[in-house]
């Protein structure tokens, strides 16, 4: 299941999307958006997770939560266009 983690504070890693996501399961990839000039995060990224069960569970607790003083949005990705 491919999740879309918005709001994220400009400090987040991959690493650290990966222990926040694998509280609810196996995480396959995590990817933090990031401008291509400067290299700063954009405050958005993708976690891929194993199980869509997971996924969906880790939807519910962790949209609307805090991380690092910003409520993260969090929602199944949609496919790109």
């Amino acid at each position: 299941m491919n999740i879309y983690v918005g709001n994220l504070p400009y400090s987040a890693t991959d690493s650290q999307l990966r222990d926040l996501f694998g509280q609810f399961g196996a995480v396959s990839k995590t990817n933090v958006i990031s401008d291509r000039d400067t290299g700063r995060s954009k405050g958005f990224g993708f976690v891929e997770m194993e199980s869509a069960e997971d996924g969906e569970r880790a939807i519910r607790e962790l949209d609307g939560n805090d991380l690092d003083g910003r409520n993260l949005k969090v929602n199944e990705a949609r496919p790109r266009e």
